[in-house]
């Protein structure tokens, strides 16, 4: 009894002591962003709102926001649902492949991508040269409100074709053929049956695009504040950037309505899930529903493959063609061509390679307590479900689904003076970005990793207590060698998520503590374009080789795990 009265004792100190670490690191930073925008001096006031929505700059920013964040989720929203529908319904041919490139936009950095565009677009760029065949030209200026609804609707269009597509897959054929039985034509049919039916999954995706676009504060840094085009989150940036004695306060401010913002999307995305129809079923049809007669199949797939190489392939190679000229600005030809640049980033400029070291120290350590934490944490929301894990799963998500700007402007508020008069010396050092990435990316590993433990059934850990393995035997011999696929996809999420950063980070850098996404950003605002190319170019290959390693260990450890049984 003793024993078993010390080990009740010792889990409600475990969960006393969880509870307090996620109200610290979770809650307590957004609590003290909204109480500062309520706060002139030391007094409680409404003075600061007041102030900014009596400003007509205020309504310029929110009218380009919404413009912006409308404009580019009605895109992913398109694009997202037409590519799901095709790569579903039809009978196009190398689908897996087509995945691969529809899933890049959302794999390469966003601010890496409006490199890529501004390039391709640029006077020298890969469309100048197209453009010049014609008989007529077409002038493009990504540096404007249109080019940054434009390359953020296509930086987010995966997100909306992710969650889609698994959505059309379960849609019952007999509901469709039932349509078309009764009359109705293939648009009636998509329009009143597949449409509604898909509405989860794309209310779902649209949410996350919209969120996303939202939040991104890459692209309209780049295209934005050189045109002098500002929208909520560079806004707040500049606000913080520009001190000032209500600086904090006014961007606490703003980021409270940007947080409004946010939440009204959500608002819409539950009233389009109360509207939805609920699919019953939950197999899936791989099987192609429209079958596409040779000529046409060609002629989509033209299409698609013509799409991809526009979007994903041209505007990159752009990218490195820039990164490979000794001057920005000079034609692509042999003499002016040369590895001068990426020379700089890996060997002469200490911004640079420090700002390499400190992100690939800050990711793997991201990357590692969250498979420790994540996991955990997963395995007993999962296997033990109660309302306590319930609202700590709800606490830990909302780091991430708040805009990265408001996240960091909760970081310096919660830890500058974590207690009254105590200043512990985190904000300004690499531990608050640590914090920060652990608090905003912490949800990604744990979402892999409740992928991973649900498809563990429950009885395999039941066989092995009957036959005396616990603790961590179940784990090192059943749970791990079934989980681990799942799990290192969250962990490459995280890893790369928190490599390639930026938002959080151009609010929280200091000296010394450059991360890769604020060094690229600094070297493109101070003109430095075959600087910020180059290093671009140099992430990309890391992303894409540590996706090969990735795929190849899942592939050999499914085989292994098939092997052995």
């Amino acid at each position: 009894m003793r024993a078993l009265s010390s080990l009740f004792r010792g889990k409600k100190v475990l969960q006393v002591l969880s509870l307090l670490l996620v109200i610290v690191l979770f809650l307590m930073p957004v609590y003290r962003l909204v109480i500062l925008s309520f706060k002139s001096g030391d007094v409680f006031t409404l003075e600061n709102y007041a102030n900014i929505l009596q400003d007509d700059k205020t309504w310029s920013v929110i009218t380009n926001t919404v413009i912006v964040v409308a404009g580019a989720t009605v895109i992913s929203v398109s694009i997202g649902i037409l590519m799901a529908w095709v790569i579903a319904y039809t009978n196009i041919r190398a689908k897996k492949l087509m995945q691969i490139f529809i899933v890049l936009p959302f794999v390469i950095p966003s601010y890496i991508s409006t490199l890529a565009w501004t390039q391709f677009f640029g006077s020298n760029g890969l469309y100048s040269t197209l453009i010049s065949f014609l008989p007529f030209s077409i002038e493009i200026n990504l540096y404007s409100i249109g080019g940054i609804i434009f390359v953020l609707g296509f930086s987010h269009y995966p997100l909306v074709y992710l969650l889609s597509l698994n959505v059309f897959r379960k849609i019952p054929t007999e509901a469709e053929h039932a349509s078309r039985v009764a009359g109705a034509s293939g648009w009636q049919t998509f329009r009143k049956i597949t449409l509604p039916l898909a509405l989860p999954g794309i209310a779902s995706g649209g949410f996350l695009a919209f969120i996303a676009n939202l939040d991104n504060f890459g692209i309209p840094a780049f295209l934005g504040i050189p045109a002098q085009i500002d929208v909520l989150s560079t806004y707040i940036y500049q606000q913080i950037v520009g001190y000032g004695p209500s600086a904090f306060q006014r961007a606490a401010t703003f980021s409270v309505i940007l947080g409004v913002i946010a939440f009204s999307g959500l608002l819409i995305q539950w009233l389009l899930l109360k509207k939805s129809k609920r699919i019953e079923t939950t197999t899936e049809e791989k099987r192609p529903r429209v079958l596409l007669g040779g000529k046409w199949r060609i002629f989509i797939e033209t299409i698609l493959w013509g799409f991809f190489f526009l979007t994903s392939i041209v505007p990159l190679i752009s990218m490195i063609m820039t990164s490979l000229l000794t001057a920005y600005g000079l034609d692509f030809t042999l003499e002016n061509i040369s590895l001068k640049n990426y020379q700089y980033i890996l060997e002469t400029s200490p911004k640079a390679k420090r700002a390499i070291g400190n992100s690939l120290q800050l990711a793997l350590i991201i990357t590692v307590t969250g498979i420790i934490t994540g996991t955990g944490f997963a395995y007993y929301r999962v296997r033990k479900p109660n309302r306590w894990n319930r609202y700590s799963e709800l606490a830990i998500s909302l780091p991430y689904a708040l805009p990265g700007t408001v996240m960091a402007l909760s970081m310096i508020f919660a830890w500058m003076e974590p207690l009254p008069g105590w200043n512990p010396g985190i904000y300004g050092s690499m531990m608050i970005l640590f914090i920060a990435y652990f608090t905003r990316f912490l949800i990604l590993q744990i979402r892999g990793s409740i992928t991973a433990v649900l498809q563990v059934d429950y009885t395999m850990e039941e066989a092995a207590a009957v036959s005396g393995s616990n603790g961590w035997t179940k784990w090192r011999k059943i749970l791990l060698p079934l989980m681990l696929p799942g799990i290192l996809s969250g962990a490459f999420l995280v890893f790369l998520t928190a490599l390639t950063e930026l938002t959080v980070s151009s609010l929280l850098w200091s000296s010394n503590s450059e991360t890769i996404g604020v060094i690229i950003f600094s070297f493109e605002q101070a003109g430095y374009t075959t600087y910020s190319t180059a290093f671009s170019g140099i992430i990309i290959c890391l992303i894409l080789a540590g996706f090969l390693l990735l795929s190849g260990f899942q592939l050999l450890w499914n085989r292994k795990v098939a092997n052995s049984n």
